[in-house]
C-alpha cells in the first residue's frame, strides 16, 4: 500500500524506517496482551503498587508482580547494548534462515528434556499432592517455591486436566488465570531470572522470544500452559519498552511515507496477535511445542536452500 519498501526493508541500517514499522507492528501486540490478560495485570499492577506502598511482598500478586519486574531487566540491559549491533551484523536473510533452523532445534530439545524430566524432589512432591489433594501442602525451600510445584503437578493425569478445562480464552478474570497467576508466583528468583535472560536470544533474527522462554521455563520444570503464560506476561513490559525508545521515531523523518502503513499494520499485528494467544493458550493446555519446531526446522532449512542456490 505504498512506500519505500525495496530501500526499507533493509534491516540492518543504521537507520531503518522498517526498524520503527516492525515495531510499531510489536507494540500493538503488546496492547492485545494486555487486552488479553487485562485481569492478571489489574492484579500484577495492584501487587507492585501495594508491595512499594507497604515495602514489603507477601501476596502472591506481589510477588508475581517483582518476578516480572526480576525477569526483564536481563533482556533489558542486553538489549540496549546489543541490539544495534546484532541488527547490523545479523540482521541479513541468511542469518536468519540458521537461526530459524536452530530455533526448532531447540524448541526439539526442550521438549526433550522436559519429557526426559525424572519425577524426584520437588516435581516428585508435586505429583503426589495431586494425586492425594487433601494432604497439607509440602514445606520446601526450593528456588522454583510451593507454587511451582503445584504448577507441576498439573501435568500428573487428573488433577491437570480438571484444571485446564477452565475457558483459557475468556481474556482473564477466571478463577483459573487467578490460581494460575499465583502458581507462577511461586517459581522463585532462579527461574525467574533463567526464563527472563533466556529472551535476550530472541535479538538474534530467527530466535522466538516467546517460543525461548517457554523452553527456558519447561526446563525450569514448568508446565507448558506456565511456561506460555509466563512467556506471555513478561512479552509485554517487552514489547512497550522498545516502543518506548522505537516508536518516537516515526515523528521524525524515518515515519514520512509510512505513518499510514504502520497504523493500518498495526491494526491487523493487534487482532492477529489476539486471536493467536487466545489460541495458543487453549493449545499449550494439552499439547507441546512440537509442531511449531517441526516447522521452524523445516522453514530454515528450507530458506538456506534457496539461499544457496541463488
Amino acid at each position: 500500500i505504498g512506500g519505500r519498501w525495496a530501500r526499507d526493508l533493509s534491516v540492518s541500517a543504521a537507520e531503518s524506517p522498517y526498524l520503527a514499522f516492525i515495531v510499531g507492528l510489536h507494540v500493538a501486540t503488546a496492547v492485545a496482551l494486555l487486552v488479553f490478560f487485562r485481569a492478571d495485570w489489574v492484579r500484577i499492577v495492584r501487587g507492585f503498587a501495594t508491595s512499594v506502598r507497604d515495602r514489603s511482598v507477601t501476596t502472591p500478586d506481589q510477588r508475581l508482580a517483582w518476578l516480572i519486574v526480576l525477569a526483564t531487566v536481563p533482556v533489558g540491559i542486553t538489549g540496549l547494548a546489543l541490539e544495534h549491533t546484532f541488527r547490523t551484523v545479523l540482521g541479513k536473510p541468511v542469518p536468519a534462515a540458521v537461526f530459524l533452523l536452530a530455533n526448532g532445534l531447540l524448541l526439539l530439545t526442550g521438549e526433550r528434556l522436559r519429557r526426559t524430566q525424572s519425577p524426584t524432589g520437588a516435581l516428585a512432591t508435586a505429583r503426589a499432592a495431586a494425586a492425594h489433594p487433601a494432604a497439607p501442602a509440602p514445606s520446601t525451600t526450593d528456588n522454583a517455591g510451593p507454587a511451582r510445584d503445584a504448577g507441576l503437578a498439573r501435568d500428573a493425569g487428573p488433577a491437570r486436566n480438571a484444571g485446564l478445562a477452565r475457558d483459557a480464552g475468556s481474556g482473564g478474570g477466571t478463577e483459573g488465570d487467578a490460581a494460575a497467576d499465583h502458581r507462577l508466583a511461586g517459581v522463585g528468583t532462579r527461574t525467574a531470572l533463567v526464563v527472563g535472560s533466556a529472551q535476550a536470544l530472541a535479538l538474534l533474527p530467527g530466535i522466538s522470544r516467546s517460543g525461548v522462554a517457554m523452553v527456558a521455563g519447561l526446563v525450569r520444570g514448568l508446565s507448558h500452559e506456565d511456561a506460555a503464560r509466563f512467556s506471555f506476561l513478561l512479552a509485554t513490559p517487552v514489547i512497550l519498552a522498545a516502543g518506548v525508545l522505537k516508536l518516537p521515531d516515526l515523528a521524525g523523518p524515518l515515519g514520512a511515507g509510512i505513518r499510514g502503513q504502520v497504523l493500518a499494520g498495526s491494526l491487523v499485528s493487534g487482532l492477529a496477535a489476539y486471536a493467536s494467544v487466545r489460541w495458543l493458550t487453549r493449545w499449550f493446555a494439552t499439547r507441546t511445542l512440537t509442531p511449531f519446531a517441526i516447522y521452524c526446522v523445516l522453514a530454515g532449512a528450507a530458506s538456506l536452500a534457496v539461499l544457496a542456490v541463488r
